[in-house]
């Protein structure tokens, strides 16, 4: 079965986060689409109900490309820690949310001491998930994975990256992704492996 390839210049981007409109700007930026976000639309942001990836990228990557009539790309990814039965997941960043905003700090330690308490075993296995969905005004979708396999270490290490990156350490690293240079971590991560596929499958 043959991908849809992207045939228009307009993509809408399906967040109201702006570093991630960005960082996905910057990868699209070879291929001449002009880029705009679902949050700079003045979109609504549907309410992510699924327990999967894959699930909740979909219901954003079709909400947006039935509000604006745009071909539309969302994201969902997350950590999943084997010795948590894939926790936290889909609920990775609902385990940082404070009345205050977001704490990883507090979500990275309820991570450590769930796998003290379960006595997981050594090493202690997870994987950063990134899961891209294009959908198109008319229903159509492509869906592409990413996977970056490492381990949680702790004491968390080194203050570069974002959310879980001090307690992840990558296979065939020894530092973690709170330590590693971003534009290294950009290379070889999660989002990094969806976006080869994406672009090999809809922009090539």
């Amino acid at each position: 079965m043959t991908m849809r390839k992207f045939s228009g210049d307009r993509l809408v981007v399906a967040t109201h986060n702006k570093g991630k409109l960005e960082e996905i700007s910057a990868l699209l930026e070879p291929f001449q689409v002009a880029v705009t976000s679902a949050g700079e639309l003045g979109l609504a942001e549907p309410e992510e109900t699924e327990s999967t990836f894959i699930g909740n990228a979909r219901i954003k990557a079709h909400f947006a490309a039935q509000a604006s009539g745009l071909p539309a790309l969302a994201d969902d990814s997350g950590i999943s820690i084997d010795g948590l039965g894939g926790a936290p997941g889909v609920y990775t960043a609902d385990w940082a949310e404070t009345p205050k905003g977001r704490d990883f700090v507090m979500a990275m330690t309820r991570a450590w001491e769930e796998l003290e308490a379960a006595q997981a075993p050594y090493p202690r296995t997870a994987q950063f998930r990134c899961t891209l969905v294009m959908a198109w005004p008319d229903g159509h979708d492509e869906v592409f994975e990413g996977v970056m396999p490492g381990q949680v270490v702790w004491p968390m290490r080194g203050d570069q990256g974002h959310g879980y990156d001090p307690i992840f350490q990558p296979d065939g690293f020894d530092v973690t992704f709170g330590e590693m240079d971003r534009w290294k971590k950009n290379e070889i991560s999660h989002r990094a492996d969806a976006f080869r596929k994406l672009v090999k499958g809809c922009f090539t």
